[in-house]
């Protein structure tokens, strides 16, 4: 009964505290706050802004550090107002809270690049997008932004006290993409798909050298590339290589020495280098839990308990790459580095130049002559109607060449004809009248 008792008071506690910080009674101190003591109308503003987004009244704080802004533009602290604002969408939290967050974080910078709190304010661009990381089988979108964003803290902000977090941070975040692609890989290798695995495999072993399982990695690399053919040998090789030479801790190293004696190549010496960090690795890698282990399942955002603990994260995103058995074009090394240009036709030697138009009228009048003057042949006008005319026969003009009448398609000598008829009757009629006359 007493056991009973007791477990119902520390339940009603327990529901207490809840509710007190649901109420934003718990207060959570800010990480900036003005040390410097004034009576200042614009330091009275920010103090009291500041003391609402510690209680969890983000809105009211908000508000606040808009009238501060709005009234005193001019004042020493409006730099430290631009961003307490922004971190009062960070505390809030959520998908619209953290957008807003980051876009006021950018603005930050882009107003203010030469304060340390730039600095600041780029990692906790970093961390918005960390912090919403899925586990390697999943969408990856915002690990490789956070990616991004702490390799823009390390090249912008190299000096930072900030720049140490986002290494690691950046070691993290490639432990989970390389995770992811090392899945893809392995699932392409059992499927039998080695072209596909072989060329997962090959981007993550050349861009994540520190990724946790990169011995395994290069292990199904060479196997995939062995089972591709014997074209592909020397690239399975030198995977294999690869675990004896930089990887030299890991269990593989004896099978892969074994693999290389079969294939008769040479067997690297191990890199002291290598050495010294895989070792460094596992002496400080830290141990899971079985309660981690158990309830793994139920947690949002991936586990980084393997990612490496040194060593320099790749500074370039990794590229997608075109698999080996794709065959490649000539000129893909070189590419075309010339210019396009169009010839112009010129010139006057063609035979559409040096020929007449067969179009025109003066081939056909040409084609008429021609016709006219060939024994047993009409004659064609320009129109195309065969003249009237017959050989041995003469015109009626004597010098001139018969031509058609092309408004009434008759022939050209009908009005020839008719006069000589008429000429001929009219020749005829007085020796008539004379031989009349003789006989009377």
């Amino acid at each position: 009964m007493k056991v009973r008792n007791a477990i119902r008071s520390i339940a009603a506690v327990i529901a207490v505290v809840v509710l007190l910080g649901g109420c934003g009674i718990r207060r959570k101190k800010y990480d900036n706050p003005i040390t410097k003591d004034t009576q200042q109308p614009d330091k009275v503003l920010f103090d009291k802004a500041i003391n609402d987004i510690e209680h969890g009244k983000y809105e009211v704080g908000r508000l606040t550090l808009q009238t501060l802004m709005n009234t005193y533009d001019t004042s020493e602290f409006l730099a430290k107002a631009k961003l307490a604002y922004a971190d009062s969408w960070f505390r809030e939290g959520g998908a619209s809270g953290l957008a807003q967050a980051e876009a006021e974080y950018k603005d930050f910078i882009l107003f203010y690049p030469q304060l340390e709190e730039a600095a600041e304010a780029q990692q906790k661009v970093c961390m918005i997008h960390y912090r919403q990381m899925e586990k390697p089988d999943r969408d990856n979108v915002h690990a490789f932004r956070a990616e991004e964003e702490c390799r823009n803290l390390v090249r912008q902000f190299p000096n930072s006290k900030f720049a140490p977090q986002a290494e690691q941070l950046l070691r993290n975040i490639q432990e989970v993409i390389a995770d992811g692609e090392f899945r893809r890989g392995a699932f392409y290798h059992a499927k039998g798909s080695h072209p596909a695995a072989a060329n997962r495999l090959q981007a993550l072993a050349d861009h994540y050298p520190l990724y946790s399982q990169a011995d395994q990695a290069n292990w199904l690399l060479g196997e995939s590339y062995e089972k591709m053919g014997p074209r592909f040998r020397q690239k399975a090789g030198d995977a294999y290589a690869r675990i004896v030479r930089e990887y030299p801790l890991s269990p593989l190293v004896d099978d892969a020495k074994k693999r290389l004696t079969a294939m008769e190549m040479a067997i690297p010496e191990a890199d002291p280098v290598a050495y010294n960090r895989m070792k460094y690795e596992l002496e400080n890698r830290s141990k899971g839990s079985v309660t981690g282990s158990a309830l793994g399942f139920m947690k949002r955002g991936p586990n980084v308990r393997m990612a490496a603990k040194s060593g320099s994260p790749a500074m370039e995103p990794m590229r997608p790459t075109i698999p080996v058995s794709v065959p490649m074009p000539a000129d893909a090394a070189g590419g075309f580095t010339g210019d396009v240009a169009v010839p112009q036709i010129g010139g006057s030697n063609t035979a559409l130049d040096t020929k007449p138009d067969a179009r025109g009228a003066g081939a056909a009048t040409a084609a008429g002559a021609d016709a006219a003057t060939t024994p047993g042949a009409p004659a064609a006008n320009a129109a195309g109607t065969p003249a009237a005319t017959t050989p041995g026969t003469p015109a009626a003009n004597g010098s001139e060449t018969a031509s058609g009448d092309q408004t009434s398609g008759q022939p050209a000598n009908t009005q020839t004809n008719t006069d000589n008829a008429q000429g001929k009757k009219n020749s005829k009629t007085p020796k008539a009248k004379k031989q009349k006359k003789s006989d009377q």
